[in-house]
């Protein structure tokens, strides 16, 4: 989980830099088409057979994956890197939000007050002091909400299928959504001719792919709590990463709005020992 904390703030620095040059629904889109190609080779070298009886459960993973990225490559591209991956990161939130009304599991004191730390601190980061809310950063906490729901989907299907196979149900969703938002105003296709833009592509393509592997190993051999406390050493990484290209230093709102989210998250992610 270390190694895709450090893996996933890289590869929110470099999307944040081909921002500045391409649509994020057109990164997310290259992203997934150049992993879900490494993915299937890898697949095919190792000869895995994929079962199908469990196909709306990739799918699932897949969607809420795809979703989840397709608004955090948005608001990396719109607001500072830190900002957006710790929005990202109010995911243990969720998760234990929906295992309460999903699942019928209790939520004892110290998880609800764990809860109200979490979404204090997102207050914080969002600012609404008097001033218009901003939906880039409600965009983000959504995105924090679809990514609970991919991890809990993979706990769901991790003892059936390879962690590659889960990958590439995440990836080849990853492509198809694009694909459908170019024919909308919402995305716009271009051709680059710039061979700079491919190979940080390519370069975010192979990092996100490892990280994406690392991320799905460590909640498919580790508890959920001791993984979602590893998994917000990124936002140190993604905060230094932000200010090199460009990204003011957090304000005093930003910084404790980001303390709050980590202890809630972490104390959460203690709570949910069993997840």
């Amino acid at each position: 989980m270390l190694l895709s904390a450090l893996l996933g703030a890289i590869n929110g620095a470099i999307a944040k830099y081909l921002s500045f040059f391409m649509d994020p629904i057109e990164i997310v889109f290259y992203r997934n088409l150049l992993g879900a190609m490494i993915v299937i080779y890898s697949i095919k070298k190792s000869h895995i057979i994929i079962d199908t009886s469990n196909l709306h459960l990739l799918f699932l993973r897949g969607l809420f994956g795809s979703l989840a990225m397709i608004l955090f490559f948005f608001t990396i591209a719109t607001i500072p890197l830190g900002e957006a991956v710790v929005l990202n990161k109010t995911s243990p939130f969720f998760v234990t939000i929906l295992a309460y009304y999903l699942m019928k599991e209790s939520i004892n004191l110290n998880t609800f007050m764990a809860l109200i730390i979490g979404f204090l601190g997102i207050i914080f980061i969002m600012k609404p002091f008097g001033i218009e809310i901003s939906y880039e950063h409600i965009l983000g906490v959504l995105g924090g909400f679809f990514a609970a729901a991919a991890y809990a989907t993979i706990k769901k299907i991790k003892d059936i299928y390879d962690a590659r196979v889960i990958m590439l149900s995440f990836m080849s969703v990853g492509v198809i959504i694009p694909i459908i938002l170019f024919f909308t105003p919402y995305a716009k296709f271009q051709i680059h001719n710039d061979y700079s833009i491919w190979i940080f592509i390519l370069l975010m393509a192979v990092i996100s792919t490892f990280s994406q592997w690392f991320l799905t190993r460590a909640y498919s051999l580790s508890k959920a709590s001791i993984i979602g406390v590893v998994s917000y050493t990124n936002i140190p990484f993604a905060i230094g990463f932000g200010v090199l290209l460009g990204d003011v230093l957090p304000d005093i709102y930003t910084l404790l709005g980001i303390i709050f989210i980590v202890i809630g998250g972490i104390l959460v992610s203690t709570q949910k020992k069993g997840l």
